[in-house]
């Protein structure tokens, strides 16, 4: 199965739904189900901020709380789709859809950056211990 590493807070605001897109500055021809790494790195300014705290209380955890080294979840990448125009207040795709909001602070939707679109993003019942790499990289054992 194909693996995407991120940093937390990031990857458990993905994987529970706060954030509905993941952004990278890189675009990707693959489609299909994908897991969810969240790698030993923590953003602690980000954890700092108080709508990230409350973002994440609101799931029932804090920044010591956050799993790092394993895959927590996995979903379904639809599209990767292109950011054309950014300012501080929304971000225009290729495909002419306006994200705003919690989506845009939650994101990296500058001008350039990739829009990777999922469904079906469910959190693992039982989270799985691996080491990250970069990019979409492959893991052979038992995700499901």
């Amino acid at each position: 199965m194909k693996v995407l590493s991120m940093t937390q807070p990031w990857a458990s605001l993905f994987v529970l739904g706060e954030a509905k897109n993941e952004t990278r500055t890189w675009r990707t021809n693959y489609r299909g189900d994908f897991a969810i790494h969240a790698s030993q790195k923590i953003d602690k300014s980000a954890c700092e901020q108080p709508v990230v705290q409350e973002l994440l209380a609101r799931n029932g955890l804090t920044s010591k709380t956050l799993p790092t080294g394993e895959m927590i979840g996995v979903c379904t990448l639809q599209d990767c789709v292109k950011v054309i125009e950014s300012d501080n207040k929304q971000a225009v795709l290729e495909d002419g859809r306006i994200v705003s909001g919690q989506e845009l602070w939650l994101g990296d939707y500058r001008v350039g950056n990739y829009v990777w679109e999922v469904t079906g993003m469910r959190t693992l019942s039982e989270f799985i211990p691996a080491k990250g790499r970069l990019g979409l990289w492959e893991f052979h054992g038992e995700v499901f």
